[in-house]
């Protein structure tokens, strides 16, 4: 390393340990934040580093991340991107691609996802011209089921794209094997479930493709970012293009004809030789992320089993201390699973003497962070009303999320004294309104 670089970079270590707040958590007072990064003076010093060699574009630590980060999954192939949407648009829209033949996706199929869930996971469906189809899920769990995944199978159905449910995971050997019986494609949005088990498996390898995210309150942080992941290597040659402008060349930019076949490609009415760097065969999106982004990724990844398991005992502390609250469902595990908790989420029993609005703004008022269960019904917001869907069933546990359903941190900043509060406070409120 260059000397200079040196010391930048131990200058930077000694300026993150200047920054560091020290000062003790004051109830009522230090906010307790339902999510966020949690940055080191490595992470710091990653950033700065990736800046000084001004990798401003995706390069070497992209390539590097994009390799490790598929080990760790025990996949074959990773992509990264610009966000956790991103990969999700570019997971379902592989699957629309000409390459597929008469397995592609059409507009009008129908793809199985739940109602209680994320815009970002149902958007894609409607982007691509196809027609979501709602399940409902199971309180407690916050997951749907394979037997109501196999209830909404119709003709139509070509696909099934669902989300794991606050890093819980969803009934994946179950509904994996549906897909296969049904030959439907399977989209497993693992982006809040990174290092999360069902029967032994890691999330994110049951799917024909998986998508990752890693905005800040994600289990790795790169700022904004994303991945996509496949052992498939057909549907990764896909993203690539999609991600990559549609472009067909899988050289990286910067490489100069590295397949040795720059200048012998035909390809559509263009001709012979044609400048394949320039040849584009879907009609893509840029969606890259930064070696800046991937730099930090790396750092943050060296942590990732100290994160899950400050997530699994925060969710733990919790689940102890609030056991036997009345007027509150508490969270439950899916069967035969070890989630790597993203939050831990909390249902006001509807005929309980107080609401779910007075509980939360009686936290928040104690500076204790609450989200909703993201969109809770995604049929009632105006973005989806009028849009072309099926609703398989009814949603009747979503429409509970959406009135009662909150949740709270349990991400690893998260102090024994700050989860002992969060405790505390439920139980305060609780009892005196009962």
């Amino acid at each position: 390393m260059n000397a200079h670089k040196g010391l930048i970079l131990d200058e930077t270590a000694k300026y993150h340990q200047e920054l560091k707040d020290d000062a003790p958590f004051v109830p009522g007072t230090t906010e307790i934040w339902p999510a966020g990064a949690v940055l080191d003076e490595a992470d710091r010093a990653a950033l700065v580093e990736a800046a000084l060699e001004l990798r401003i574009a995706a390069g070497t630590s992209s390539r590097r991340f994009e390799a490790r980060f598929a080990r760790t999954l025990g996949l074959r192939k990773a992509h990264l991107t610009n966000s956790g949407s991103s990969a999700n648009l570019l997971a379902l829209s592989a699957f629309t691609s000409h390459l597929l033949e008469d397995r592609r996706l059409q507009p009008g199929d129908e793809v199985i996802t739940v109602a209680a869930g994320f815009p970002t996971t149902v958007n894609p469906i409607i982007q691509n011209g196809l027609i979501p189809v709602f399940v409902d899920v199971e309180l407690g769990t916050y997951n749907t089921t394979a037997d109501r995944v196999a209830a909404a199978i119709g003709p139509r159905t070509r696909a099934i794209m669902i989300a794991h449910a606050l890093g819980n995971p969803f009934e994946a050997t179950e509904i994996a094997q549906l897909a296969e019986d049904h030959d439907l494609f399977l989209i497993e949005d693992n982006c809040d479930a990174v290092g999360s088990r069902y029967d032994g498996r890691l999330t994110g390898s049951f799917g024909d493709i998986t998508t990752v995210s890693f905005y800040p309150a994600h289990h790795l942080a790169m700022g904004e970012g994303g991945c996509v992941l496949t052992s498939n290597l057909a549907l990764a040659r896909i993203v690539e293009s999609l991600r990559d402008w549609g472009r067909d060349c899988w050289c990286e930019p910067g490489e100069t004809n590295k397949c040795l076949k720059r200048f012998k490609y035909q390809m559509g009415t263009l001709p012979e030789g044609y400048d394949h760097k320039y040849i584009f065969s879907h009609v893509g999106y840029n969606l890259k992320a930064t070696d800046l982004q991937a730099a930090l990724g790396l750092s943050q990844l060296d942590k990732l089993d100290r994160f899950c398991a400050a997530r699994r005992r925060n969710w733990a502390r919790l689940r102890e201390g609030l056991d036997g609250v009345p007027h509150l469902l508490l969270p439950e595990p899916t069967r035969r699973s070890d989630p790597s908790w993203f939050g831990f989420a909390l249902t006001v029993d509807p005929d309980a003497p107080f609401s779910r609005a007075a509980l939360v703004d009686f936290l928040e008022r104690r500076r204790i962070g609450t989200r909703r269960l993201f969109a809770g019904n995604l049929t009632r917001h105006p973005a989806y009303i009028g849009r072309p869907h099926r609703i398989s069933g009814d949603l009747a546990n979503s429409d509970i999320i959406t009135d009662q359903t909150f949740w709270v941190g349990v991400y690893p900043a998260l102090t024994e004294e700050m989860l002992d509060y969060v405790v505390a406070s439920v139980k305060e409120f609780v009892a005196g309104n009962s």
